[in-house]
Parts: C-alpha cells; structure tokens; sequence
C-alpha cells in the first residue's frame, strides 16, 4: 500500500503540481495514508481502555508497528524505484528539495565524522528531535507523525536513488544492478529501520493520548492505563534511538 500511494502522489504531483512536486508528492502521499493510520490508532487506543497487562498491550502494539514499517517501507522503495527509473532532468525537478536537504545534511555532518564520540552525539540528538516532532504532530493531529515519516522516505528513498545511479555503469548486466541496489538498501536501511520503528513507537505512543483525549475517555478511570502504556511507549522509543545512533556511527562506517 505504500508503495501504491506513493506512486500515484508522485503522477499526480508531476500531472498537476509539476513545479512543485517534489512536496506535493509527500502531501498526497499523508493524504492517502491518514485513514489507515487513524484506524490503526483506534484500535490500539480501544486495547487500552479494555484492561490488558502493560506486557500484552507492547505485544499488540507490535503488530500495529510493524504495519506502519512496512507502510514506510513500502513508501521508501516507491521512491527509490521511480529516482532511478525516471529520466534525469524529471528526476530533477521531482526530488530537487530532497536532494538539497540531503546536501545540507552531509555539510554538517562531515566535520562531526571524523570523531565517532562526536558524531554519535550528533546524530542522536538530531535524531531525538525528530522524534519530539513525531510526538508534538501526533498528540496535536492523531496521525500527524505520519507526515514528518513518509517526508524522510522521500529523503532516503532520494538517498538510496542516488547512490544507484552513481554507481551503476552504462553497459551494467542484472547482477551488477542487484549488487550496487543491494548494497544502496543496506548502507540506509541498516540503522535506518530501527529509526524509523522508533519514531512509530513514538508517534503511537502520542497518537493514542490524542484520540483518548478526542474520546472523552481522560475523563474515565481507565485513562491512567493509557498515559502509562504512552509513557512506556516513550521510554522504548528513546532505546531504540540510542541503538540505531550506536549503528549509524560505529557499525554502518565500517561496512561501508
């Protein structure tokens, strides 16, 4: 489904909005997305009105998070596939604000990576601010982390476009186009998966006390259950940072 949506935002955006597609493309792409995240979160919010111990609801909880990964995941890899397919100057033009955000970012990473101590503070911290812009969209518009998500996959599916296309020759068989696809996938995906898990666990946690709070259901007793399963929800999303941050600055370097 995330591939599906994404891909007819990107038409829809080049048919309509060509001069400013590369936006629009992310804007329809929510559009398309907001229903099934919205109930997603009501039925996670329902599980913990129903009384359940804090170690089932985690358990539930994985299949709503799961389904979001796939969700970016599928979104992602609709992004990629059009970056390297489409010809240059409408690649261009579809992904020009992608491509200079991610220029800006390795401007400013370059000098914290000569230090691993350095660059590691750096990205965690970076990467826990986006994780408080999940929490903000998504307590204020239910799915609203939704939006800051499929704008990264946009980015990364730009990223890992790019490193393709840089890479693949003019006469490439089918087993160079699997290894250098391959290795694009692996340099991001690597840390980038438990990121992006972590900023769904964050934007479930702050979803779920939004859509209590639209329910009226503060007002109950059971309430108390839902703020400590956001809070525990919290906790964990911050753990995973720290293990995707360890990744991206210890693990991901070496290997590529």
């Amino acid at each position: 489904m995330g591939f599906l949506y994404t891909s007819v935002a990107m038409w829809l955006s080049l048919w309509i909005f060509k001069s400013h597609a590369s936006l629009v493309m992310v804007f329809l792409t929510v559009l398309a997305a907001v229903p099934l995240m919205y109930s997603t979160l009501l039925l996670e919010e329902e599980k913990d009105m129903q009384g359940y111990s804090e170690s089932y609801l985690l358990k539930e909880h994985g299949k709503a998070l799961s389904f979001f990964v796939f969700l970016f995941l599928g979104a992602t890899l609709a992004f990629t596939f059009w970056y390297v397919v489409l010809p240059a100057d409408i690649t261009l033009q579809l992904f020009a604000v992608q491509t200079q955000t991610i220029a800006d970012v390795n401007t400013q990473v370059t000098g914290a990576a000569v230090n691993s101590a350095a660059f590691f503070s750096r990205i965690f911290f970076n990467n826990l601010k986006v994780l408080i812009f999940c929490l903000i969209f998504s307590f204020l518009y239910g799915s609203g982390a939704i939006f800051i998500l499929t704008w990264n996959a946009s980015v990364i599916g730009t990223a890992i476009g790019n490193f393709i296309r840089s890479n693949l020759t003019a006469d490439a068989g089918i087993f160079q186009y699997f290894e250098i696809t391959s290795l694009g996938l692996l340099r991001y995906f690597i840390h980038g998966i438990p990121e992006i898990l972590a900023y769904f666990v964050g934007g479930l946690a702050a979803g779920i006390i939004s859509i209590a709070v639209i329910r009226h259901d503060f007002t109950s007793k059971r309430f108390n259950a839902v703020v400590v399963d956001a809070s525990d929800l919290i906790v964990l999303a911050i753990a995973i940072l720290f293990g995707a941050a360890l990744i991206e600055a210890f693990i991901t370097p070496v290997l590529f």
